[in-house]
C-alpha cells in the first residue's frame, strides 16, 4: 500500500461507467454543464470505445418507438413492457425513456451509425420495435460523441471504482484504483451518475473449461452498479428478477433476427413446435399467457418443459426459414439463387456484427444455416435492468407522468435519482424499467444527466469528506495486495495457502452456491425456501472469507473486488427471491413450494441495506397502472 499514490479529482458531476448509459449522460451533461459553468468527469474501468454491453457490436437497435412516424404510440410500448414483465413495471419510468429514445437513435445515425433502409428510405425493422443496423462499430461511434462532448482530459480510463463516498445521506464521490499504475483514486463530486452495467458470472455459466468466461452478456459486468447503490444505502427493486436469454448454444449468438426478421421457428428434438404442443400451459399464467407477443419468460418455460421431459435438444430451424423466404423466387432460378445468397449473407452478418464466436462455431461445426438447423439453449441467469430483466435501483420518475396516487410513491424531485441524495442511475443500474436496451439506456443516461445538473444547481455546495476515512478505505481496498505479499511465500504453490483465497476460486464458490441453491442451469432454474435458506448460510461463510481475498497484481486486485460486487448482487437476489412467495416468472425461475402467481404479490419487492447498522430491510411497493 505504501507505494500507491493517492490521486484526488474534484468535479461537479461524476459519471461512473463507460457503456451506453454513461455515454448518453456524458453528451447531455456536457451541454448543460457548459451553460452553467460546471465540470463533468467520467471514470471507467475499461476503455470507453469498447466498454459495456455493446462492446463487440450489435446487429439491431432493440428500442425504437417510432413516434414521429406514427406507427406506434407511447401506450403501445408501455403495454408491451408491462405484459412481458408479467405486470411488474414502473410505467412512469418506462414511458419517460420511450418518449425520448427515438431522439437518441437519430443522434446515432447523425454520428455515423449505418441503419438499414428500405427502397423508400425508411428504416428496416427486425420486429415492431427493432431496427436493423450494421453495428460492429456501434459503441465506437457513440463513445466518440461522448469523448468529444466532455473532453478527453475529463475521462479516466482503466480505473476500477470500488464504492461510493458519502456525506451523511448524500453521495459525495467515489473511490477506486488504477488497474495499470499504483494509484489510488479519490473522486469528489456534488452528484454521481451510476452506469456500471449489470451482473454476469454470479451463477455458474454453461461454458466451462476452455470456454470459461464465455457468456451472453459481457463477462466484465460484475455487479458494480448494484454494489455501489447498495453500499450508498439506496433502495433497490426487482432484485429477484433475473433474465435468462435463449440463444444459440455455446457461443450465445443472437436469436432475435431469426425469430423476428427471418420468421424462423424453434422445435424440440422430435421436430415438434413446443410453442404449439405446450400451448395449453399458457392458461396457467393468465392474463399474461394470452397476450401477444408471449412474454419472454413464458416462451422459455414452454421450451424448458420439453427439455425437462427429455425431448431435447432444441433447434432453430434456420434452413426452413431461409427456404421459406426464398420460396417466392423459385420460378426464377437466377432470382432464387440471388435471394438465397443474400439471406445467407444476412444470416452470417447477424453474428459477425455482434457475436463473432457464433460464426466461428458454425464454421467449426459444419453448420451452413441454409442447410442445417442449429441448437439453441437457455443461458445462465443474468442481472440487468436494460433488457428483459428489471433489477436495479429504485429511482424517481418524471413529475409530469405521475397521477395523484403515484406522486408520493414514484416521484421525489429529480428524474432518475435513487433514494440517496445526488445519486442518479441509468441503464442496468436503474430498476423496474426494462426493455430500454442500448438506445433506451443512452436516452436514460441523457435524462439522468440533465436532472443531475439540476440537482447540483439546487444543492451547489461541496460535500464533506473526511481525510481519515479515505485512508481507511485505501487500506481496505488495497488489502488483498498486502495479504498476498505477506503470506504467498509460506507455501510452495501460491495458489494453495491457508491464509488467503484467490479471486478465481472465490468466484467458483459463489457460482456453485448460486447454481445449486438459487436455481441455476443445473437445477433447471428451480429453487425453494429450504434451498435458499441453505444458500444464505453459505453466502454468510463466503462473506467471511471475502476478508481473506489476496491479489498478486493490479489485475487480480480488480478481480477480487469484482467478485465482492457479485457477492452483494447474489445476496440481494437470494433475499428478494425468498421474500417474494410466488412464482411470477417461470422460465426465469420456478419455486415448487410456491408454484403459482398470486394477486397479493403483484407488487414490487424492494430491499435496502442500511450502512449504519449493516441490516437488510425488505419491503413491498405498490404497482400502479398509469397507461391503459
Amino acid at each position: 500500500m505504501a507505494n500507491f499514490e493517492t490521486v484526488t479529482v474534484k468535479t461537479d458531476l461524476l459519471i461512473v461507467g463507460g457503456g451506453m448509459a454513461a455515454c448518453g449522460a456524458a453528451v447531455e451533461a456536457a451541454h448543460w454543464a457548459k451553460k452553467n459553468g460546471l465540470s463533468v468527469a467520467l471514470v471507467d474501468k475499461a476503455a470507453v470505445d469498447r466498454s459495456g454491453a455493446v462492446a463487440m457490436g450489435l446487429s439491431a437497435i432493440n428500442q425504437y418507438v417510432g413516434l414521429m412516424e406514427g406507427d406506434n404510440t407511447l401506450t403501445d410500448y408501455i403495454r408491451y413492457v408491462r405484459n412481458d414483465l408479467m405486470g411488474v413495471t414502473r410505467e412512469d419510468c418506462v414511458a419517460n425513456i420511450a418518449r425520448h429514445v427515438d431522439g437518441s437513435v437519430h443522434l446515432f445515425e447523425k454520428w455515423g451509425l449505418p441503419i438499414w433502409k428500405d427502397e423508400k428510405g425508411g428504416y428496416v425493422h427486425e420486429g415492431r420495435w427493432q431496427l436493423m443496423i450494421n453495428g460492429e462499430s456501434y459503441k465506437v461511434i457513440v463513445a466518440e460523441a461522448a469523448k468529444n462532448a466532455i473532453g478527453i482530459d475529463n475521462i479516466y480510463e482503466r480505473v476500477f471504482i470500488v464504492g461510493p463516498l458519502m456525506d451523511g445521506d448524500r453521495v459525495a464521490g467515489a473511490v477506486g484504483f488504477s488497474i495499470r499504475e499504483e494509484k489510488f483514486y479519490v473522486f469528489h463530486a456534488k452528484a454521481v451518475i451510476v452506469g456500471m452495467g449489470g451482473a454476469v458470472h454470479v451463477f455458474k455459466p454453461r461454458s466451462a473449461g476452455e470456454g470459461l468466461g464465455r457468456a451472453w452478456y459481457p463477462p466484465w459486468n460484475s455487479g458494480s452498479s448494484a454494489y455501489f447503490t447498495l453500499k450508498a444505502g439506496a433502495e433497490m427493486t426487482c432484485q429477484e428478477v433475473r433474465f435468462i436469454p435463449v440463444r444459440f448454444k455455446d457461443a450465445y449468438g443472437p436469436v432475435g433476427a431469426w425469430f423476428l426478421l427471418f420468421k424462423s421457428r424453434a422445435t424440440n428434438g422430435l421436430g415438434e413446435n413446443y410453442m404449439q404442443t405446450n400451448a395449453d400451459e399458457l392458461q396457467n399464467w393468465l392474463p399474461y399467457g394470452k397476450v401477444k407477443p408471449v412474454p419472454a419468460n413464458l416462451r422459455n418455460w414452454l421450451m424448458l418443459l420439453d427439455v425437462m421431459e427429455g425431448k431435447g435438444p432444441i433447434f432453430m430451424r434456420t434452413e426452413e426459414a431461409i427456404g421459406n423466404i426464398a420460396a417466392e423466387f423459385k420460378d426464377d432460378p437466377k432470382a432464387y439463387k440471388k435471394k438465397m445468397k443474400e439471406l445467407e449473407s444476412e444470416a452470417w452478418e447477424d453474428f459477425l456484427d455482434m457475436t463473432i464466436s457464433q460464426a466461428i462455431l458454425w464454421a467449426a461445426s459444419n453448420v451452413a444455416p441454409e442447410e442445417r438447423s442449429s441448437e439453441i439453449a437457455a443461458a445462465e441467469p443474468y442481472f440487468i435492468g436494460s433488457h428483459s430483466g428489471a433489477s436495479g435501483a429504485w429511482v424517481s420518475g418524471p413529475s409530469d407522468i405521475q397521477t395523484g396516487e403515484t406522486k408520493n410513491e414514484y416521484y421525489w424531485g429529480y428524474d432518475c435519482m435513487s433514494t440517496v441524495n445526488g445519486l442518479f442511475c441509468a441503464g442496468d443500474a436503474s430498476g423496474a424499467s426494462s426493455h430500454k436496451f442500448s438506445s433506451g439506456s443512452h436516452a436514460e443516461g441523457r435524462i439522468a444527466a440533465k436532472f443531475a445538473i439540476k440537482f447540483i444547481l439546487d444543492n451547489n455546495s461541496e460535500p464533506n469528506i473526511g481525510g481519515a476515512g479515505i485512508e481507511e478505505l485505501k487500506k481496505e481496498i488495497l488489502a488483498p495486495l498486502d495479504r498476498f505479499a505477506e503470506f504467498s511465500k509460506n507455501t510452495t504453490d501460491a495458489e494453495i495457502n491457508p491464509d488467503y483465497i484467490r479471486p478465481k476460486m472465490f468466484m467458483f464458490r459463489l457460482q456453485k452456491l448460486m447454481d445449486e441453491y438459487a436455481g441455476g442451469v443445473t437445477a433447471q432454474f428451480k429453487t425453494s425456501k429450504p434451498l435458499l435458506d441453505k444458500g444464505m448460510e453459505l453466502l454468510d461463510f463466503l462473506r467471511e472469507d471475502s476478508c481473506k481475498l489476496a491479489a498478486e497484481d493490479l489485475h487480480e486486485l480488480m478481480r477480487c473486488w469484482e467478485n465482492i460486487h457479485r457477492m452483494w448482487q447474489a445476496e440481494a437476489h437470494v433475499r428478494t427471491i425468498l421474500f417474494r412467495e410466488e412464482t411470477r416468472w417461470p422460465g426465469y425461475y420456478f419455486r415448487p413450494d410456491f408454484p403459482e402467481m398470486k394477486d397479493e404479490w403483484k407488487v414490487f419487492a424492494n430491499c435496502k441495506w442500511h450502512p449504519a447498522t449493516g441490516e437488510w430491510e425488505m419491503m413491498k411497493r405498490p404497482i400502479y397502472q398509469i397507461f391503459d
